[in-house]
């Protein structure tokens, strides 16, 4: 599957494990135990109601490992695809036990998973034929990061830092603490670079000209720019190209879909947007049961 590696295998079982113990504790599914004989086999087919960008397929397999090696899925797309609505993703057979106690489980999974992915690709879309680059941000459903940001690769976005531990990024509660003890940014980036040489570039959040100027001058490569209308953003990469145009510039806050195309256009070469993440709705994924087998 694309993008799909060990860290995300492990990361969704773990997820999957927390999930099937709320909603089977000890006891299973209640409902199923009482109506559905042991025997009984069936089929359904996975389908999507609305179109979308599909994302979570590897999941599902995990779920079969818990519940019943006996169910078997086949698929017509794989991570990453756009599909239309009523698209048939798939199908599964096998005990109709084990499919009915999955269903909400693998649809929590599917559906969270592809709304990130179908967003993501809606922003990357809107500024295509741009040199602009479309990314996350650490603003993720606590536990969820890691298949999130799956999520937004299947959508064709890149991802930010994973976490605090893999990037450099120095925001504005970071330059109030050094300026309470009287710590230059110039200063600040030396330390970094003291501590881990060049191997993480040094990111530097400004909200203001002067703000970017002083980033450039301390030896950011990267500018985080917050919170800068479109105007300011066009003084803000001209700077740049005027006096350190090896600098990457990020543009981040209140970016909308009415809006990206205008920011990406005016010359940023990445643009951050949380609600990639934490805003994106969940697509209407719904398994139909097809009978027995």
């Amino acid at each position: 599957m694309k993008f799909w590696s060990a860290r995300e295998e492990q990361a969704a079982q773990y997820l999957v494990d927390r999930a099937l113990e709320e909603d089977l504790d000890a006891a299973g599914d209640l409902t199923t135990q009482a109506l559905i004989p042991d025997q009984a086999t069936g089929k359904a087919r996975w389908l999507a109601r609305q179109a979308g960008v599909i994302c979570g397929l590897p999941i599902v397999e995990l779920v079969w490992r818990r519940l019943s090696v006996a169910v078997k899925a086949s698929w017509h797309v794989q991570d990453g695809d756009s599909v239309p609505a009523e698209a048939i993703l798939g199908e599964i057979r096998g005990p109709t036990s084990a499919i009915l106690t999955a269903e909400r489980t693998i649809l929590n999974f599917l559906q969270r998973l592809s709304g990130i992915a179908t967003l993501t690709r809606k922003f990357v879309e809107a500024v295509h034929g741009t040199s602009c680059a479309i990314l996350d941000t650490r603003k993720t459903t606590p536990g969820w990061r890691i298949l999130e940001k799956y999520a937004v690769r299947c959508g064709g976005g890149h991802n930010h830092r994973l976490g605090l531990y893999d990037g450099i990024l120095i925001k504005d509660n970071h330059l109030a603490v050094l300026a309470e003890h009287g710590v230059s940014l110039k200063e600040a980036v030396r330390r970094v670079r003291e501590r881990f040489g060049q191997r993480l570039p040094v990111e530097i959040e400004a909200d203001s000209l002067d703000q970017l100027t002083a980033a450039i001058r301390a030896g950011a490569d990267i500018v985080l720019l917050d919170n800068m209308d479109v105007l300011t953003l066009r003084q803000a990469v001209a700077l740049r190209n005027e006096i350190a145009p090896h600098v990457l510039l990020e543009a981040s806050g209140g970016i909308t879909l009415a809006n990206v195309r205008a920011v990406a256009e005016t010359g940023v070469d990445r643009i951050s947007i949380g609600a990639l993440t934490h805003s994106a709705p969940a697509l209407d994924i719904a398994l139909d049961f097809a009978g027995r087998d």
